[in-house]
């Protein structure tokens, strides 16, 4: 497994975060780190992102990922800005291949068995279950992964404060993406002593279900 799903893997969470407005991005990280998890997945879904990525990266601590990455051209944006890694929500071979070729790690998102087999094409060894709790939660992830026994999984989509220790008791599961400390709203009106409390809450949860 490569270095940086290891960081993921011992963070236990990855923060999914759409930034509005880059100038966001440098408080944020702050919170995030203060909080006690370095850690981000900044989503293409606004026109801040990479901006935002490149502000984020200015933080050498936080390990910073791109999310929401549908074409190559993406890819190239979030890596020139400072992405270490890339997110994305179905799996496109092009941006595999490229990831895969350039030594990025790369996660992309898998909802069927046929998603998972596609990915034991490449030398992959975490895929994004994605969306996680719409495509029937961790009893789906259990039936589809049972079969796959190299892969592992980061659930996203749905995972929240009152979800996340069953997913992360599950052994496939290294670490799971979700937006609920970081919601648009809190990022947006710059409520970050509350989003870096909420983090907190989240570190604690995976420490409790670690048994740290």
């Amino acid at each position: 497994m490569h270095s940086i799903l290891e960081q993921i893997k011992s963070m236990g969470v990855v923060p999914v975060i759409a930034i509005h407005k880059a100038g966001d991005a440098a408080p944020l990280a702050d919170a995030l780190i203060n909080g006690g998890l370095a850690c981000a997945e900044i989503t293409f879904r606004t026109d801040a992102a990479a901006d935002a990525i490149k502000a984020m990266a200015q933080h050498r601590e936080i390990v910073l990922g791109a999310g929401t990455v549908l074409t190559v051209d993406q890819v190239k944006q979030a890596v020139d800005n400072g992405a270490q890694f890339i997110v994305s929500p179905g799996f496109d071979h092009k941006v595999v291949s490229y990831c895969i070729d350039k030594k990025i790690p790369v996660t992309p998102g898998v909802a069927t068995p046929t998603d998972i087999a596609q990915a034991l094409e490449y030398p992959l060894d975490v895929v994004k279950f994605f969306p996680a709790e719409a495509f029937g939660g961790l009893s789906t992830l259990k039936a589809i992964s049972a079969p796959f026994g190299r892969l592992r999984f980061i659930p996203t989509g749905g995972i929240n404060a009152n979800n996340l220790k069953n997913y992360l008791e599950f052994n496939k599961v290294i670490a799971c993406g979700g937006s609920w400390m970081v919601k648009a709203d809190l990022v947006n009106s710059g409520q970050f002593q509350k989003i870096e409390h909420l983090v907190q809450q989240a570190v604690q949860l995976v420490k409790e279900t670690r048994g740290e």
